[in-house]
């Protein structure tokens, strides 16, 4: 087979994954969020090394198959609010107040609409209606919006909204400069609620901007290169396709679904029946449950706790992780939502950063090792960490440098594992994965918070959200809301979606008779939606339709790809031999020298006791007194609560 890359870039580190006939290389760099092209070849010329021995570029992508990519930079924008000002023009009788009835609804629309809204009355003169328009638009400019989003509610809403933006788009067309990107939320989705048609469009209007400029510059400079197939973006419901059929929307904790799609492989692999993961990066933690095989998700999925019109899964996407910045707040602790992300970076990266982080915690705890941390790429400035520490926490709050990283610690550790029983409820009777370059680091002191007894960390944990990819296919969906679900309409809808799945899958290289197609007219009915299969050699309608219901014709298409392949090797339970020791500040603030173990070094069946550090090149994990580890037939790592 070709090879098989899949990448995922997140907002502090972007991971990469190659899988061969026999093999699979991985490989890491630091985000360039200046310039995300760079980092994304930075990593390719890096992973090449590891495939051929020595770098080249050239011939990883003329001997790749599929080229698959995932992000969590539009996760981050959101958790962070970083993107463009957006504006939002809506029609009388449309209340905006609709939009943001909880209070953390009206805290997103803040962040990102604010008070740029503009309502206009419809009327039936074109001039008068042009100048009504055109006046909100510069009202809107003049406030700062650089996007605009036209929302109505309308019963024809479509018609309405369309209307408008011809005006807009005749009276500023985009061979100026003072041209404005706008979208019509009736054009992204048909979806018959206001607030769910509204919200997707609002938050697909901030999203585009920054995947748009990377995935288009990334995709040039592989065509450039003279690669054989597109650059595929994986999206959030578990399928890829090329960036010019994506909806930005979907890609919304796409690097979280990779991950999840690993999790399920996995699990399956191991007979788990439910698994908790949760996947630690430099800004958030992405939390998800997979059940009987299925991963949990909706058919209108939520976008920080937003539901839009589109399926995704459900991931939490929390925000806590790696170079989240830990500050005293009055007399005790917060952790995050900000980052300091991979520039600056945590202060002992030595890039200027000021703020204190989990990853200064560790380096000060003995934890982490200055001189191998992230394969030896970095040295890390104990000095740096130290002197912010003192400033941003021991200060503030009178207490000692060792006081000090253990609470910081805690806090830590606490959001977490709030996050994880606030999502996925009691974790007695489940297995945690932990994964992303942090998951592993504070394992077993997240198990105990939330009263799991197991932990498995994947032999791949620091790249798993790029390894679990390549568990996924090429596909699209398609859905479109049907006035009169009866016979005629029916199989009009279909044809339609069908012809458009044939373009689409053309592009993609494949026919349809290569692909597998599924099709469901779902009817929503006093907020439950229900799913009815359709026979398409009769169009008969499958259930009964009463005033009120809504009918909607989905049809999904896959094209099945080649897979990754979990592999196992025969395995006898033996003591594990430590490479060597690490002094670390454990409870009561002491610190002790405990074993090390090199993940590389170790063979299936090897076993031992906390406290201990476990490490690879990627990823370090502390395991607590009171657990153990064993390496499974398949190189993960098995932490247990020993009882």
């Amino acid at each position: 087979m070709g090879l098989l890359i899949s990448v995922d870039n997140g907002g502090t580190l972007t991971d990469f994954c190659v899988i061969t006939d026999d093999a699979v290389h991985h490989a890491k760099t630091v985000t360039t969020p200046y310039d995300l092209s760079k980092c994304f070849f930075d990593g390719l010329q890096k992973v090449s090394g590891s495939v051929y021995g020595e770098t080249d570029v050239a011939r990883l992508l003329a001997e790749a198959e599929y080229i698959r990519y995932s992000t969590t930079v539009g996760t981050n924008a959101l958790v962070e609010r970083k993107g463009p000002r957006l504006g939002l023009l809506v029609t009388a009788g449309t209340e905006i107040s609709a939009l943001t009835p909880k209070e953390h609804l009206a805290s997103l629309f803040e962040g990102i609409v604010g008070d740029r809204t503009r309502s206009i009355t419809p009327v039936d003169s074109d001039v008068e209606f042009e100048t009504i328009v055109i006046r909100a638009v510069n009202e809107l400019a003049a406030a700062g919006a650089s996007r605009l989003v036209i929302a109505s509610s309308a019963p024809d809403f479509k018609a309405l909204e369309s209307r408008i933006k011809d005006i807009i788009q005749r009276k500023f067309p985009s061979h100026l400069l003072g041209a404005m990107p706008l979208l019509c939320a009736g054009e992204l989705t048909d979806d018959p609620t206001f607030t769910r048609r509204s919200w997707t469009a609002i938050l697909n209007t901030f999203l585009h901007p920054a995947m748009e400029r990377f995935l288009y510059s990334a995709d040039y400079r592989l065509k450039q290169q003279n690669t054989a197939n597109p650059l595929l973006v994986f999206r959030n419901d578990g399928g890829s396709a090329r960036v010019a059929k994506t909806t930005a929307v979907k890609t919304y904790s796409s690097g979280p679904r990779g991950g999840m799609e690993g999790t399920r492989a996995l699990a399956a692999h191991y007979g788990y029946p439910k698994v908790v993961s949760y996947d630690v990066g430099g800004t958030t933690t992405d939390i998800g449950v997979v059940e009987q095989g299925v991963i949990r998700a909706s058919r209108n999925g939520r976008c920080e706790g937003v539901e839009v019109a589109f399926p995704l899964a459900d991931v939490l996407s929390a925000g806590v992780g790696g170079s989240s910045i830990i500050a005293a707040a009055g007399k005790s602790i917060s952790v995050g939502p900000k980052s300091v992300g991979a520039l600056p970076g945590p202060a002992c990266f030595g890039r200027g950063g000021k703020e204190a982080t989990i990853t200064d915690v560790y380096l000060l705890q003995g934890v982490l090792d200055k001189s191998s941390f992230f394969g030896g790429d970095f040295s890390l400035d104990e000095s740096r960490s130290k002197a912010c520490i003192e400033a941003n926490i021991c200060g503030p709050l009178n207490w000692t440098l060792d006081v000090a990283l253990k609470e910081m610690e805690a806090a830590w550790i606490g959001k977490i594992a709030s996050s994880i029983t606030a999502f996925a409820g009691s974790c007695a009777d489940v297995v945690l994965f932990g994964f992303g370059g942090a998951g592993a680091l504070a394992a077993t002191a997240i198990a105990a918070n939330v009263g799991a007894d197991r932990v498995l960390i994947p032999r791949l944990a620091a790249v798993f959200s790029a390894y679990g990819i390549n568990f996924s296919d090429v596909s699209q969906e398609y859905r479109v809301v049907l006035e009169a679900p009866a016979q005629g309409a029916l199989k009009q809808a279909y044809q339609g979606l069908l012809e458009r799945a044939r373009r689409d899958m053309y592009a993609e290289k494949a026919a349809l008779d290569d692909c597998s197609i599924s099709t469901a007219l779902v009817r929503e009915r006093g907020g439950r939606a229900d799913e009815f299969a359709i026979d398409t050699a009769t169009f008969a309608p499958p259930c009964d339709f009463k005033a009120g219901d809504v009918a909607t014709l989905q049809l999904r298409v896959v094209k099945p790809v080649q897979r990754a392949r979990i592999h196992s090797a025969p395995s006898t339970r033996h003591e594990a031999k430590a490479t060597g020791s690490r002094t670390i500040l454990v409870a009561g603030g002491r610190r002790t020298a405990v074993p090390v173990y090199r993940i590389e070094a170790l063979q299936p069946g090897a076993t031992a006791e906390g406290p201990a550090i476990i490490e690879e090149a990627y990823f370090t994990g502390k395991v607590d007194a009171g657990w153990s580890f064993e390496i499974t037939p398949s190189h993960d790592i098995l932490l247990t609560r020993i009882k």
